[in-house]
């Protein structure tokens, strides 16, 4: 499991080790070199440099992590959908196939919904396995009827299954694509040199050293939780499915 996989711990890594970078730029500063009044305006310029990279590296993360959170809610709404239209399409299969398919696909959008609200690793695991299987079985019931029946309309209903297949895969690439590891080691690195140069800076105390380490593992801690579908605060909910599973148990 990555670290980044818990917000509260990037908020405290960040917090803890920008504070001490801030500390020790002012204990250099103090103890060891002090910033001549000539250098102050080249440092003001570089200090200024470094912050305003930071701020447009953490607005790039951001954006990076809010559209991946869009991508998901879309594919949620996709997977219903497709499990929708394929529930109406088995209309056209003979009724004892289509009494099979529907149960199927009550129980498979209740393995979608579970997808979503898992948190725990076992069980996603269990849930993949138990999705594999139902989507093996309706693919085999919908691929005899239409090797029995080759009109373009039983092509129309595998068709609608292979939609519902994909739509899960789809899902699962998008909540694979995460902010990268590279990502969150400039982000750091970049954060520490600017609470090094501001803790180097001139300030009348030291207490205003906690506040852009606070400010920064805050934005940290909001990207860390979007991007993560499944343990974050803010997750997608399943809510298209499960007005889906609704329709369908209620039909």
């Amino acid at each position: 499991m990555r670290s980044f996989d818990n917000p509260f711990f990037v908020f405290a890594a960040a917090l803890i080790a920008q504070w001490l970078a801030a500390y020790s730029g002012d204990l250099y500063r103090k103890k060891i070199r002090p910033l001549k009044g000539a250098e102050r305006v080249d440092f003001d310029i570089i200090r200024a440099a470094a912050l305003t990279l930071l701020g447009l590296i953490i607005g790039f993360s951001f954006a990076m992590a809010v559209s991946r959170y869009d991508e998901r809610k879309n594919l949620e709404q996709a997977e219903a959908n497709a499990i929708g239209t394929e529930y109406l399409r088995a209309d056209f299969l003979p009724s004892d196939a289509a009494l099979r398919v529907r149960d199927l696909l009550c129980t498979y959008c209740n393995e979608r919904i579970d997808y979503y609200s898992a948190r725990n690793e076992q069980r996603v695991g269990e849930i993949d396995s138990d999705t594999a299987k139902l989507q093996s079985e309706l693919w085999t019931v919908v691929a005899r009827a239409a090797a029995a029946q080759q009109t373009p309309i039983m092509a129309l209903v595998a068709a609608g299954m292979n939609e519902v297949l994909n739509s899960q895969v789809a899902t699962q690439a998008a909540w694979w694509n995460r902010i990268p590891f590279t990502a969150w080691a400039l982000m750091g690195l970049i954060a520490v040199a600017c609470n090094l140069l501001m803790g180097y800076g001139e300030h009348r105390t030291t207490a205003f050293l906690v506040v852009l380490p606070l400010i920064i593992s805050t934005s940290l801690f909001l990207i860390a939780d979007i991007d993560n579908p499944r343990k974050g605060i803010i997750r997608v909910q399943p809510l298209n499915l499960m007005t889906q599973c609704a329709a369908m148990k209620s039909s």
